[in-house]
């Protein structure tokens, strides 16, 4: 870490003299006298620099973990070759992000780049796709060049994120408001339709032949007062969500004076941030370091700034999908349908097979709630047959294979069969033709299922496994033609629905699903809820390197697999060395009950981002006491169940920490409530972890505490956590008697020391 450093340069000295809050990280050490110079350039200074050289035992996890908590940082800046341990990267970045900036250049996208930055770093790269997924995940800003590297360093820390993509452009000139348009729509954003309200009182005062629309041509003749009276009205209007004020030197223009008179309008509204564009070299340097110092980012030209604030509206969107509240999913496999999925892989293993037959893969799919169509084993023609007349005609045979993949590729799949003959027919003819490829060996018969007439649109639903990031997401249009479209969105398993929701909205087949000329929607609630389901089989089922739904016929009525393929990791890898998932699944391992002394079973389970709601609820039937004992003070009751706060201790990192509930099942027509919480969480670069309980009052005595305390010291010595510590209330004797029981030792105070040793 090159902060203190000796024997540095000129450029390195001069930017440490005005140390900020920034923080630079990266695997170049040649940049980082590029940054230094844009440092003296920009007046940012540095909170920490570092170079993470091939001999250091340190990665970016460890450092994003330290400038998270570094009180001096506000944001990071990551000049990336390769990510290394990708799960430490992945946990340090969602814990962080919400907080602080995190902003990465990642080299590497082309074949070429990534081969030279392997040469370098020493360290092999996935898939580039799929570090963008998990960067979107995570909350992380991924930039495309250097330049907008420190573009975003800038503007992230003079202006607000925007709450949507709609820019006003306000400009003196028109070309510069086109070629800004143009930058903002093919990058994703929106020209703001202006609202009537802002219309006339733009008409109120600007002159006749104004644009009259957006960008707003405010003419070449515009001087300061004009300028600030037009970005006024824009900055009010609601159905904007950022600016952009533009100007180029003309013979009445006045860029410094101009520059003087916006400086009260750099934050005239929260979540709707301010950029300008001066354009012009010299002649505007003086207007642009007014701008500057009064916190709105000047850029050069107005495309680089459309281009600005595309990342910046990208930034909050993915923020936003990290930290909704989720509707929650229906879970459609309880854990005995759970125990058969897994049984149907390890049968499969044993055998020494890594290819499930479609009708295992479906059979592994309904176990998780997933709707496929209704297949059928035949041995035999005649079984075929059978079948086919069961199933009610027309009909599709395809074949069934223990060794063969693909079974297009080998004339495997005969459609709309319409009689007996027809069955009979497909039968011989699927046999023929393996006994013609010297592969009748892989022939086990075929399965039979009803021909689809009805329309729908084809979609996959799919996964793999990544070399750095493990199991992988994937969703887009399906069908023959899957590999020539490429419409898909890649994302990594846990789901929730806001999360799938975001994986659809990233393809373009997303808008047939809305519904299009005339076509009725999918049901995208149920679609959503599908995805999850998947997400828990991937994340689940360690054994499973690759599945494909192809095609997941959706419509108005219903969602449905057509087919589907699922290939195994072989049986000689061991269960712990099998790909993980980068984000840790829910840990089904600690839900279980509790029967309270009253004599009423409730469940305890690892909490869900779902709870939200639940959580305002409980906090609202908190009394004072129990507030003030746990939080050692009074906290209002808005401070407790705002978003933010809640987001933040719902939504978490099961490696980091764990929050168990106790859940009370729905009665009376009333919802399941949470009636007790447990928290612990580590003490980042040490072994000990703290802990924190509350319980609501109305089943306090119920032994609630000793069993959620009891089952957080389980989850610390599966961490391996060396100790086990809490602060607790002189005057919370309940809780310093719970901790003597439970075998916690007690340095008496004001606040009482609790420690056990495990």
């Amino acid at each position: 870490i090159m902060n203190p450093i000796t024997g540095m340069n000129a450029t390195f000295a001069g930017a440490m003299a005005h140390q900020g809050n920034v923080a630079f990280l990266s695997q170049s050490g040649a940049l980082l006298t590029a940054i230094l110079d844009w440092s003296l350039e920009s007046s940012v200074g540095f909170s920490c620099i570092a170079s993470l050289g091939s001999m250091l035992d340190v990665g970016f996890g460890d450092l994003i973990d330290y400038l998270g908590s570094d009180s001096n940082t506000r944001s990071i800046l990551v000049y990336m070759e390769s990510i290394g341990d990708a799960r430490a990267f992945v946990s340090a970045a969602r814990e962080v992000a919400l907080r602080k900036p995190i902003i990465v250049l990642k080299a590497g996208r082309t074949a070429e780049a990534a081969q030279a930055a392997a040469s370098h770093t020493g360290a092999l790269s996935g898939s580039d796709e799929v570090l963008t997924a998990a960067f979107r995940r995570t909350g992380v800003l991924r930039v495309d060049s250097i330049a907008d590297l420190f573009y975003m360093a800038d503007t992230l820390a003079k202006q607000p994120r925007p709450n949507g993509k709609r820019l006003t452009v306000l400009t003196n000139a028109g070309g510069p408001g086109v070629l800004a348009t143009d930058a903002l729509v093919s990058g994703g954003g929106e020209l703001a339709t202006l609202s009537p309200m802002a219309k006339a009182a733009l008409d109120g005062f600007l002159p006749p032949p104004w644009s009259h629309g957006n960008p707003i041509d405010i003419l070449g003749d515009a001087d300061p007062e004009r300028y600030a009276k037009a970005l006024e009205v824009a900055s009010d209007d609601p159905n904007s969500d950022g600016l952009l004020v533009v100007l180029t030197p003309q013979d009445m223009t006045e860029p410094t004076q101009t520059a003087d008179r916006l400086k009260p309008y750099a934050r005239r509204n929260p979540g709707k941030p301010v950029l300008a564009s001066w354009m012009g070299g010299t002649e505007v340097a003086a207007g642009k370091r007014i701008l500057s110092d009064a916190g709105i980012p000047t850029f050069a030209y107005p495309d680089t700034a459309a281009r600005i604030f595309n990342y910046m509206w990208k930034y909050s969107y993915n923020l936003r999908g990290l930290y909704e509240t989720p509707a929650l999913a229906d879970d459609a496999s309880g854990e005995a349908s759970k125990r058969a999925g897994r049984a149907l892989v390890s049968a499969a293993r044993a055998e020494g097979r890594t290819l499930l037959t479609e009708h295992e893969s479906k059979q592994l799919l309904a176990q998780y709630g997933i709707p496929c169509v209704e297949t059928r084993l035949a041995r035999t023609a005649e079984e075929a047959v059978g079948a086919a007349q069961a199933l009610g005609y027309p009909v599709v045979v395809k074949l069934h294979s223990r060794t063969i993949t693909h079974k297009s590729d080998v004339g495997g799949v005969k459609l709309n069969l319409a009689d007996a003959a027809a069955v009979r027919g497909a039968f011989a003819a699927i046999h023929r033709r393996l006994t013609e490829l010297g592969k009748s060996d892989g022939f086990d018969g075929v399965t039979v299922q009803p021909m689809v007439v009805s329309g729908g649109i084809e979609l996959i639903v799919g996964s793999s496994v990544d070399p750095q990031f493990g199991p992988v997401l994937l969703f887009g249009s399906g069908g023959t033609l899957v590999e020539v479209y490429r419409d898909r969105s890649l994302g990594l398993p846990p789901l929730n629905t806001t999360l799938a929701r975001r994986m659809m909205e990233r393809t373009k087949v997303y808008q047939v699903l809305c519904g299009v000329r005339g076509q009725k929607p999918v049901d995208l609630e149920a679609l959503e809820k599908l995805l999850v389901r998947f997400s828990q089989l991937i994340a689940e089922e360690p054994a499973i390197k690759e599945v494909d739904i192809n095609p997941l016929l959706a419509s108005a009525d219903r969602i449905v697999a057509l087919d589907a393929r699922v290939v195994l990791h072989e049986a000689k890898i061991p269960d712990d060395k099998l790909p993980r998932p980068a984000i840790p699944p829910y840990p089904i391992q600690y839900v279980g009950t509790v029967r309270l002394r009253s004599g009423e079973q409730v469940t305890v389970r690892p909490i869900r981002p779902e709870d939200e709601t639940r959580m305002v609820q409980f906090h609202r039937g908190l009394s004072e006491e129990s507030v003030y004992l746990r939080y050692a003070g009074l906290m209002k009751l808005d401070s407790r169940v705002a978003h933010e706060r809640l987001a933040r201790i719902c939504f978490i990192d099961y490696d980091r920490e764990m929050a168990l509930v106790v859940e009370r099942a729905a009665r009376d027509g009333q919802p399941p409530e949470l009636i007790a919480v447990g928290r612990l969480e580590r003490d980042p670069g040490t072994r000990e972890a703290e802990f924190a309980l509350l319980v609501s009052d109305a089943y306090q005595k119920q032994g609630l505490g000793g069993a959620l305390l009891s089952r957080l010291i389980k989850v610390g010595r599966d961490w391996g956590m060396e100790r086990i510590t809490a602060e607790i209330l002189a005057a919370n004797e309940p809780m310093q008697h719970l901790c003597r029981k439970l075998g916690f030792t007690l340095q008496p105070g004001q606040m009482a020391h609790a420690v056990k040793v495990l």
